[in-house]
């Protein structure tokens, strides 16, 4: 789980302005984060299994956001991609 200062900091970082909580490229900025977290949970834990369907679940929104950004706006997509350094 990330603290409420790292996601502010994502979300300024990444969005319009401090309060663009609702955009496509902020929300897989933080879902990217908590899966990071999460893979060093897994890392230290690997039997935690009611864990992991959480984490599956945050990969699948993941999937969904960058498939509707694809969709809308393929230059913020191709810069999500790029900042966040993720494999499409």
């Amino acid at each position: 789980m990330i603290s409420k200062l790292q996601k502010a900091e994502l979300v300024t970082k990444y969005g319009k302005n401090s309060k663009d909580t609702g955009n496509a490229f902020v929300q897989i900025a933080i879902l990217t984060a908590e899966i990071e977290d999460l893979k060093k949970h897994f890392a230290q834990n690997p039997k935690d299994n009611h864990s992991k369907r959480g984490f599956v679940a945050k990969i699948n929104q993941r999937r969904v956001l960058l498939q509707h950004l694809k969709k809308t706006d393929f230059v913020t997509y191709q810069k999500a991609l790029a900042e966040l350094n993720l494999r499409k």
